[in-house]
């Protein structure tokens, strides 16, 4: 059965939100693993074609469905605001890929539930409790075991990494207010896309690196499984409030990790698993607390 609860006259579906969102970390662990073992591409060439193959899936959805593209009234700047957000968080996570392991980089990329917060506060007006921002500053002292930060450059990759964590944040923040007002996750996932390959298509005049067959298929690999996670993800935030569920969101970071051993050789220091575990407990809390509270 799945389990449901009633909230400010909202009624929430738990287990199919839950469901969604470790098909999202599971499709988006792959979309970072085919995105890494594409070679030395520009970042913007990795950008346009995992957009543009999503892109494709989109609109085949939206028109099979007959669902169409319209914005309903109110959700225009939110729509902008999530590409915006989305679309610079997206490209710094993949400019990150490349300079960082990928199990380092999608923890990072998952401070996203907690950016989350402190974006909802100032779009919804939700106030964070105390117990939302002691895990949100618990998530933040875990990071700094992975970003290791330093007054050299050996820093940065882990510093944009983090950027993409808030702009990802950011941008579900505004999914989850447009998943308030009714407006279809599929149309938001189309308008992303198209807007995320307009951004990124330009570069590739300037900047144009010819790919070889094993290439093209990492990137159509790439744009396939963004796609289903990003219908997952969209799915699972409007299902449920992202206080009840983001936890779950943090397999990725298992998923990325043993795709890493199993195909890369790459295998986390000791630091790193610490701030691991401490990002993973601070989601784990805040999730039972709140679970406890809604029952």
């Amino acid at each position: 059965m799945n389990a449901m609860n009633t909230e400010n006259g909202k009624t929430f579906k738990y287990s199919e939100a839950i469901l969604h969102l470790l098909a999202a970390a599971f499709f988006f662990s792959f979309m970072t693993f085919f995105i890494r073992i594409s070679g030395n591409l520009p970042t913007m060439q990795k950008t346009f074609f995992r957009n543009f193959f999503a892109l494709i899936i989109a609109t085949a959805s939206l028109l099979k469905t007959k669902t169409g593209f319209y914005i309903r009234k109110g959700n225009g700047v939110s729509i902008l605001m999530r590409c915006l957000f989305g679309t610079s968080g997206m490209i710094a996570n993949f400019w990150a890929i490349d300079r960082l392991g990928i199990a380092d980089a999608n923890m990072l990329n998952k401070l996203s539930p907690f950016f989350a917060i402190i974006v909802s506060y100032f779009i919804m007006k939700e106030i964070p409790t105390k117990t939302d921002w002691g895990c949100v500053f618990l998530a933040f002292f875990g990071a700094l075991f992975i970003v290791k930060p330093s007054f050299g450059l050996m820093s940065i990759p882990a510093l944009v990494a983090l950027y993409g964590g808030f702009g990802a944040g950011a941008a579900y923040a505004f999914v989850h207010k447009m998943g308030q007002t009714g407006q279809p996750g599929k149309t938001i996932v189309f308008y992303f896309s198209l807007f995320s390959s307009l951004v990124s298509g330009p570069f590739l005049i300037f900047d144009w690196h010819p790919m070889e067959i094993w290439q093209w298929a990492c990137l159509i690999g790439a744009g396939v499984c963004a796609a289903i996670a990003q219908f997952n993800i969209t799915a699972a935030y409007q299902k449920a409030p992202a206080k009840d569920i983001s936890v779950f969101d943090y397999t990725q970071v298992i998923f990325a990790a043993i795709l890493g051993i199993l195909f890369l050789n790459e295998y986390p220091d000791a630091l790193s698993i610490i701030g691991y575990v401490i990002i993973i407990s601070a989601a784990v809390i805040k999730w039972m607390i709140n679970r406890k509270k809604t029952q």
